[in-house]
């Protein structure tokens, strides 16, 4: 998966407009009428059903022996709009009557296929797209589409077969060698964020309301090195963000219409809680606004509650609505009691490497900001988890219980973000190693038919698509690497960021109109400077000691290395810089060349930190 929330709202199907209360609403030009629960679950009751089949080389090949077309309905389990395409257009007589006879219908969950769902983010959820019988897409649609609209569309393939508009052929790409934007493009993408930028209501865009990671934690960056205007953009954008926290249960829904934060939609998706419960964590480090911890503590609660299996690991997501394809807003109005009574939205209960990698590093800087060791126990024993049940042989990991493809780059790839997490939270070196093998993993298998960056899979796909590099992983893998070589000292992270640089730095990735800007622009900004570098000399059995790493970790930036050497362990595992024993427990504080003199106290290095965001 991922551009991640770069294209969130065309995944969540937010094309469509908004839902209303006590009913939903069609997209503009549809036309059925406006409708409401009686007539949904009459709809249900339909004799006929499709003949879903699961996506694989066998339905192409029968699609060429019966001369039929292939229909991909690709959904998310916890999308509104997915169930209203279920329960009206896939009912609809006319449509199913097509579908039997020209189609074979192949359905699709999203989030347990990421390379499916990387190749069609921009057309859903639901997507559909239609093939003919060697492969080749004739139509892409995004968004819920009515059955007099599903109905035309499939009449029309049958009557004309040539691919439309909405399939255009991919764009020849050019790569250079370059690990960085070119200045000038880089200035462009600066100012293409600041443009996208709501100065009355907050956030980037003035339709969908929702608090973007990436972008939070550039202007979170800025505001540190001195940027004003940054800093109040990301304090207006956090502080809007609160509406979207669930008041009665926590957890943050997933993004508001009506260009206002008034507006949910109520799917609770891991990406979004990690994500979130990570940025608010660290925006309390930077602004010191009680309210941002208590948002990330209330993400936690609401994942513990909801979200949490019995064996420790994490679950995908809730679902957006009680009864499939009804707007909720009436229902998530309701206190704990009375929404119980009604039922609880259904859950997600697979669980995915990648997901669970998202939970871990958002409790992770929980425990950095607040000192919650509830929410680093919930940690360790979620990638514990993971390594039991997901772990693959040489450091990778698997998506699922059974996968029908890959191994998928994300699941690694957010695994190995958390287990450094780890490192530097606990300085475990156990933790660093499992960081460094998921790296190596990655090295040996996402690069094969790509000439930079990472694909998205280790292989094609069961019905023999080649998977491709996507920008938002790729920033991510950069960004990753480049850190990890600095804790490590392994000239082979330094190449595997500098391979993923190649890619999203190239300027027709970087400038596409549906670049991920913010992710882009801090994996370049990072590869061109170290990171904040804080190590802690003394015994781990000190409590001075120990002191000094608690406050080491809450330096109020992500990109920071945090260590902490105890000589009875041995040298660390990249010892660039050489620290003096003392008798007593000391930090330093390392910045481009220089580190500082021996702090003593965490109360001093709380100052020297404090001092040094300018």
């Amino acid at each position: 998966m991922r551009s991640q929330l770069r294209k969130r709202l065309a995944r969540s199907g937010a094309i469509v407009l908004a839902a209303l209360a006590g009913g939903w609403a069609q997209p503009s030009g549809a036309s059925e009428p406006t409708q409401t629960t009686p007539a949904l679950a009459a709809s249900t009751t339909q004799p006929v059903t499709i003949a879903w089949q699961p996506w694989s080389d066998d339905v192409f090949a029968r699609a060429k022996k019966q001369n039929k077309f292939v229909l991909l309905d690709l959904e998310a389990v916890w999308c509104h709009w997915c169930h209203v395409q279920d329960d009206i257009t896939y009912h609809d007589p006319a449509v199913i009557a097509l579908l039997d006879s020209k189609y074979i219908a192949v359905k699709v969950d999203q989030d347990s296929r990421p390379d499916i769902s990387n190749r069609y983010e921009d057309y859903g959820w639901p997507a559909s797209i239609v093939f003919n019988a060697d492969r080749g897409e004739i139509v892409k649609r995004r968004g819920y589409l009515p059955p007099k609209e599903m109905a035309s569309m499939l009449q029309a393939i049958i009557d004309d077969p040539t691919p439309g508009p909405s399939v255009q052929p991919a764009a020849k790409i050019t790569y250079g060698d370059s690990t960085l934007l070119p200045g000038d493009l880089q200035k462009q993408l600066d100012a293409k964020l600041l443009d996208y930028y709501d100065p009355q209501l907050g956030g980037w865009g003035k339709v969908h309301k929702y608090v973007d990671w990436d972008k939070m934690e550039y202007e979170i960056s800025r505001s540190r090195a001195g940027n004003q205007a940054a800093g109040e953009r990301a304090t207006q954008t956090l502080t809007a963000g609160l509406k979207l926290i669930d008041p009665v249960w926590g957890g943050v829904y997933q993004y508001s219409i009506d260009g206002d934060w008034d507006h949910p939609h109520f799917e609770k998706l891991m990406q979004f809680q990690g994500e979130q419960m990570r940025i608010y964590s660290l925006a309390y480090l930077t602004f010191h606004d009680p309210a941002y911890l208590k948002a990330a503590e209330d993400i936690h609660r609401y994942i513990d509650q909801f979200l949490h299996s019995a064996d420790g690991a994490y679950e995908v997501s809730q679902d957006a609505d009680v009864v499939d394809g009804t707007y909720a807003e009436a229902y998530f109005k309701l206190n704990d009691a009375d929404r119980r009574r009604q039922g609880i939205p259904r859950v997600d209960a697979h669980q995915y490497s990648r997901e669970n990698g998202w939970a871990i590093s958002g409790l992770v800087s929980l425990y950095e900001a607040g000192g919650d060791e509830a929410a680093l126990a919930d940690a360790k024993t979620a990638a514990q988890w993971a390594l039991a049940h997901r772990a693959l042989a040489d450091g990778g990991f698997g998506h699922g219980e059974h996968d029908a493809a890959g191994p998928y780059l994300g699941d690694t790839l957010f695994m190995g973000r958390a287990f450094l997490g780890l490192y530097e939270a606990t300085a475990d070196r156990a933790w660093l190693a499992h960081a460094a093998d998921a790296a190596n993993f990655i090295g040996s298998h996402f690069t094969a038919g790509v000439p930079v960056g990472f694909a998205t899979a280790a292989s094609s796909d069961t019905a023999g698509f080649s998977p491709q590099p996507e920008v938002g992983e790729n920033a991510d893998a950069a960004r990753f690497f480049n850190l990890l070589a600095y804790y490590t000292g392994r000239a082979d992270d330094r190449r595997l960021a500098q391979r993923a640089m190649k890619f999203i730095a190239t300027p027709q990735i970087a400038a596409a109109p549906d670049a991920p800007v913010a992710a882009i622009l801090l994996a370049d900004h990072e590869s061109t400077v170290p990171p904040l570098h804080i190590t802690v000399v003394g015994s781990k059995e000190s409590a001075d000691a120990s002191a000094l790493f608690v406050e080491a970790l809450r330096a109020p930036t992500w990109y920071k290395r945090v260590e902490w050497w105890d000589s009875g362990e041995g040298a660390l595992p990249n010892p660039d810089v050489e620290y003096p024993r003392f008798t007593y427990a000391a930090a330093f504080l390392c910045t481009g060349n220089a580190c500082s003199s021996p702090v003593k106290t965490a109360d001093a290095l709380a100052a020297k930190l404090e001092a040094s965001r300018n």
